[in-house]
């Protein structure tokens, strides 16, 4: 298969369109589109019904460079949900990525990295012009209202038990407090809805768990959308550490091809081929089409990637989006340096 980037600077297909009045069955239709899982369907209706302006909660850790299941699922993710009228919230768990030694555990190495990747939803469509997506940095916020928050983790560490809904069999005291402040997070941020991935569904779910210990009426609701996996055979999910199988939003274009090339896509099968995965949870989402053109000679067929184009031309162009970039790839660059010297 052979990828070209094509340089038409003509702009995406968005997934976000506020200003279109959609009926309650659309903005559930919506909604639901983003989540492999709801929990639950029913809940959500009414909350739509009931909620003109629900509160989505998404959130982040601030580690290294992102990645397209990152970069542009969640563009897209977000964009839908300010099209079905809610506000977005997105939590830079910088605290968290302390807590799990991201970066060193350096909170102004991983300051620098969530500042690029709110550059890279920028330049690849996010829609952070309507006024309805807020950044909000952890460890700020609960400095800033800490008489709020850690009475909330303490209530939940005191209410749940981790025994078989954690994997490992020893854990940290990190690997323990952090289940207790995402769970925090939820109501902290009066979240209505909790929009995360497949595998944060454990806390999300102890969420709705404490709020039946508390007596609450309201569960947050769950969307938990689809994890792309990585490009080899057999990832389940995109992995930073493994460079062949993640397509980074900054890639240059012969990156790009060499690792689509590269990729597992066995003919005739359609489950587990990570190529037809992006085609279907990106492309489609996003353009509303697929191109594939045949040549005369042999049939090749050529995919035109032009996801990456606004994001590249971004961080070439702008004088701070390129600095942050240089930042990040140097943070990265140095502890394997002290690594390989050892």
């Amino acid at each position: 298969m052979s990828i070209a980037d094509s340089e038409s600077q003509d702009q995406p297909a968005s997934s976000s369109s506020p200003s279109v009045q959609l009926s309650l069955d659309e903005r559930y239709n919506l909604l639901r589109s983003i989540a492999e899982e709801c929990i639950l369907e029913e809940e959500l209706k009414n909350l739509l019904d009931k909620k003109a302006e629900p509160i989505c909660y998404d959130g982040f850790e601030p580690s290294g460079r992102m990645h397209i299941a990152q970069g542009v699922l969640k563009a897209i993710n977000v964009n839908k949900m300010i099209a079905a009228g809610c506000r977005v919230k997105i939590w830079i768990a910088d605290w968290f990525a302390q807590l799990n030694n991201k970066m060193g555990g350096d909170l102004d190495k991983i300051e620098t990295v969530g500042k690029y990747f709110i550059e890279i939803w920028r330049s690849v469509g996010m829609n952070l012009d309507s006024g309805k997506v807020e950044f909000l940095w952890s460890s700020k916020e609960i400095n800033a209202r800490s008489h709020e928050y850690w009475p909330r983790v303490m209530d939940i560490a005191r209410k749940t038990s981790f025994r078989g809904s954690l994997d490992q069999e020893e854990l940290t005291a990190a690997q323990i407090l952090y289940p207790c402040m995402q769970c925090a997070d939820i109501f902290f941020l009066q979240a209505d809805i909790c929009q995360l991935g497949m595998d944060q569904r454990k806390v999300n779910v102890l969420a709705r768990e404490y709020c039946d210990d508390i007596k609450k009426k309201n569960n947050p609701i769950i969307l938990s959308h689809h994890m792309l996996p990585g490009l080899q055979q057999g990832q389940e999910k995109m992995s930073k550490s493994d460079l062949s199988s993640s397509i980074f939003m900054e890639d240059e274009e012969a990156e790009v091809n060499t690792k689509i090339k590269k990729a597992y896509c066995p003919p005739e099968k359609v489950e587990g081929n990570p190529c037809l995965e992006y085609v279907q949870y990106l492309i489609f989402p996003w353009f509303h089409e697929f191109t594939v053109e045949c040549s005369e000679k042999n049939g090749g067929d050529m995919f035109r990637w032009q996801l990456l184009l606004p994001v590249r031309s971004h961080f070439k162009n702008d004088k701070a989006a390129k600095q942050l970039l240089q930042s990040v790839k140097v943070h990265l660059v140095l502890p394997l340096d002290k690594i390989l010297c050892a």
